[in-house]
């Protein structure tokens, strides 16, 4: 038992990362997903939550180019610990007030709190982690986000029996406020490192079509990743005969998520990369469809699992094959990935609402989420072809 307050100990660090990114994602991301259909019955407007959905990424998006330029470890610990906290307050303001302007600054800080979290506490994670080969041992840790929407939606769907969804809120922020002392103790370094920061020169030679290409290519999964994280609930209450039924759909989300990056990266290190991701985005495209087409309770809840088990390996996929391209100069390759699946991110929510708005219904906004995602296959198809002739 004394290993789980070991600093230094693999495991310990594997669950703090994990624990992390329940509070940095499940409370302060996705529980919002969960009790949005719950929200929406009482006073929020799908117009706003899309538009908070859209600035909560925003904040994401600025906290992940932010990050990419701290250099130092001990700086690394000190945002690291601010992104935990803002996750915590942010999530007490939607506990505490109904005022749409506070909720949607909360969002956009909620956003940069998560970045910190995820790719700041990510790094510290790989920092301190002593394996010969860190890559499964990434994909376990990646495998917090599927724990982080199993265990929130748990939590809120408790309350919610006999609560609110503002005793949701208020019981999510006090358990990540609980939670948080492990990770922040485990994370973090008993003196200060002195690190020698090796300079790379910054090279635009990383940018070769190819790159260029899975650059765009991660720009429309950073759409196709969106919609369901933020609608998925709600588009599957919305189909006839299946009200009620969207916590179980977004319960199957954390679930099938928790295994997913572990086995695509598996995949990916038997199949090559780049045909695993596409594999993975076909996937998720059958996911998307599926509630447009059937309104089958257990092919919703398959639509479910499918989003999970694919947005999660797909970051993953993604991050490791930048980084492999990248070389020396990770920083600029990964920050360029992030910005693109964050603008991604930004104007999914924006082009839904509006869509559902029009047409009174979330069939065009899965339909051009799906066209959009097979895009990026099709640049993927390309990037192969042109990666073949060299």
């Amino acid at each position: 038992m004394n290993s789980l307050f070991d600093k230094n100990n693999n495991v310990a660090i594997l669950v703090a990362g994990i624990i992390a990114i329940v509070v940095g994602v499940g409370v302060a991301r996705f529980a919002f997903t969960s009790l949005l259909p719950f929200m929406l019955e009482d006073f929020l407007s799908l117009t706003n939550a899309g538009i908070m959905a859209s600035f909560n990424f925003a904040g994401y998006l600025s906290g992940a180019i932010f990050s990419i330029f701290i250099k130092d470890i001990n700086t690394k610990v000190k945002y690291f610990r601010i992104g935990m906290v803002l996750s915590i307050i942010t999530t007490l303001v939607l506990a505490t007030t109904t005022n749409e302007t506070l909720w949607i600054a909360s969002r956009v800080i909620a956003g940069f709190g998560s970045a910190m979290v995820l790719i700041v506490g990510g790094a510290l994670v790989m920092v301190k982690l002593n394996f010969e080969d860190k890559t499964k041992a990434m994909g376990i840790h990646f495998s917090g986000i599927g724990f982080a929407i199993l265990i929130s939606e748990l939590i809120s769907q408790y309350i919610l029996k006999d609560g609110s969804w503002a005793d949701a809120w208020l019981a999510l922020a006090i358990f990540a406020f609980i939670i948080s002392f492990y990770s922040v103790y485990i994370l973090s370094f008993d003196k200060e490192i002195k690190q020698e920061a090796i300079k790379h020169k910054l090279s635009k030679s990383v940018f070769t079509p190819y790159v260029i290409l899975l650059i765009l290519a991660y720009f429309t999964e950073g759409v196709g990743f969106v919609v369901q994280g933020t609608f998925l609930p709600d588009i599957i209450n919305s189909l006839k005969g299946l009200d009620g039924y969207g916590s179980i759909g977004w319960l199957m989300v954390g679930i099938a998520g928790i295994p997913s990056s572990i086995v695509f990266m598996r995949l990916a290190h038997n199949y090559g990369s780049v045909n695993i991701i596409i594999l993975a985005m076909a996937l998720q495209i059958v996911g998307i469809l599926i509630p447009v087409l059937s309104t089958n309770i257990y092919l919703n809840l398959l639509s479910g699992a499918l989003y999970g088990s694919t947005f999660i390996a797909l970051v993953a996929l993604f991050m490791h094959l930048g980084g492999r391209l990248a070389g020396n100069n990770p920083v600029v390759l990964m920050g360029s990935m992030t910005a693109a699946y964050g603008v991604g991110q930004v104007g999914a929510p924006l082009y839904s609402v509006a869509l559902i708005e029009y047409f009174g219904d979330y069939n065009s906004t899965l339909y051009l989420t799906a066209f959009i995602v097979f895009v990026g296959i099709l640049l993927l198809v390309y990037a192969k072809k042109i990666e073949n002739k060299r």
